[in-house]
């Protein structure tokens, strides 16, 4: 397979509203440094030839900009506006692609994904044209619908996270479509489009940082 960039696109456009905090959840401080800072320096230690999209509100362009500055490679992560939109934004990150590439679109609040995992995600979009990270479920599970509900089988569900990691030619054309409320990730917009996506193995510690519990619990897995 030719040579392709590997491009990470961040999004980080949450509010913070749930954890209780007027500083959105990505610039929370961790183990010293905002979240944003941990997610991003992830990506750049994963592979000397990353290249960053960061995503976030034209309101926090200017912090954005100064938890780049910090980074070893700012010459690698490049800020851009976000939409209306998980949907929007990553569209907006996708215009930045522009070669052959494998891209990766991942939670900026996700910030203790490991090296590993995105090798893997790596690998697996080579091989398989996507790599959707997916955990088993721990706890018993019921659907409810209406006044009525029955119990599941939990082996039968996986809990998704990100990176989710697709080959260019795949993710690009996928986001021509308009948005549909029903688009909750990556994963479902490239299946609208016609292909099915491949699982790997995700991490119990690549959580997503969106409530108060979630930082304490980051915290001690970081020390």
């Amino acid at each position: 397979m030719q040579s392709r960039q590997k491009i990470a696109i961040i999004v980080a456009g949450g509010a913070g509203l749930r954890m209780g905090s007027d500083i959105p959840k990505q610039f929370l401080h961790l183990h010293g440094k905002p979240v944003i800072h941990h997610t991003l320096q992830a990506f750049l230690s994963a592979y000397d030839d990353m290249q960053v999209i960061l995503v976030c509100p034209s309101a926090h362009q200017v912090i954005a900009q100064e938890i780049v500055a910090g980074l070893s490679k700012p010459s690698a992560v490049k800020v851009i506006q976000g939409g209306e939109t998980r949907f929007h934004s990553v569209k907006n990150g996708l215009q930045e692609v522009t070669a052959p590439s494998v891209v990766f679109v991942h939670d900026g609040v996700r910030p203790l994904v490991s090296t590993e995992l995105i090798q893997t995600c790596y690998e697996a979009a080579i091989a398989h044209g996507s790599a959707i990270p997916a955990i088993p479920m721990k706890d018993s599970i019921r659907e409810v619908q209406g006044e009525h509900n029955k119990a599941v089988d939990r082996e039968c569900y996986k809990i998704i996270q990100t990176p989710q990691t697709f080959l260019s030619e795949i993710i690009l054309p996928a986001f021509d479509h308009p948005y549909d409320p029903l688009f909750t990730d990556e994963a479902t917009v490239a299946e609208k489009n016609g292909h099915p996506v491949h699982l790997v193995a995700g991490e119990e510690a690549n959580i997503k940082i969106t409530k108060p519990l979630d930082l304490i619990i980051a915290t001690a897995l970081m020390q």
